[in-house]
C-alpha cells in the first residue's frame, strides 16, 4: 500500500533534516509551506544532498534530478517542501513492482 501524502511529507522532512545536520535545523519548524530558499536558506550541496537521500529511501525510480531540470530558476527558488513531498508521493505509485 503506497504512503499516504502526510506520511510522505514527513518522511521528506525528516529526510531534510538528516541532510543539513546542522542543529539549528532540529528546532526550525518545517511544513510544506516551508520555501527551501527564503525559509532554509539551502546551498545547492544540500539540496543535491536531499536528492540522494530520497533516492536512497524511495529508490532511483524517483526522478528528481529530472524534475528539477525541467524547471525555470524562479520555480526552483519558489520551491516548498510541499512541492517535493507531493512530486516523492505522486511518483510512489509510478514505482514497477
Amino acid at each position: 500500500m503506497a504512503e499516504s501524502k502526510d506520511a510522505v511529507l514527513e518522511q521528506v522532512i525528516n529526510i531534510i533534516r538528516q541532510a543539513v545536520n546542522e542543529d539549528w535545523i532540529s528546532d526550525f519548524d518545517i511544513d510544506a509551506q516551508t520555501s527551501f530558499n527564503d525559509d532554509l536558506e539551502l546551498e545547492s550541496i544540500e539540496f543535491v544532498g536531499i536528492a540522494e537521500k530520497i533516492q536512497a529511501h524511495y529508490g532511483k525510480h524517483i526522478g528528481f534530478i529530472e524534475w528539477l531540470s525541467g524547471m525555470k530558476i524562479d520555480q526552483i527558488i519558489a520551491l516548498t517542501v510541499g512541492d517535493l513531498a507531493d512530486f516523492v508521493h505522486a511518483h510512489l505509485g509510478q514505482s514497477v513492482a
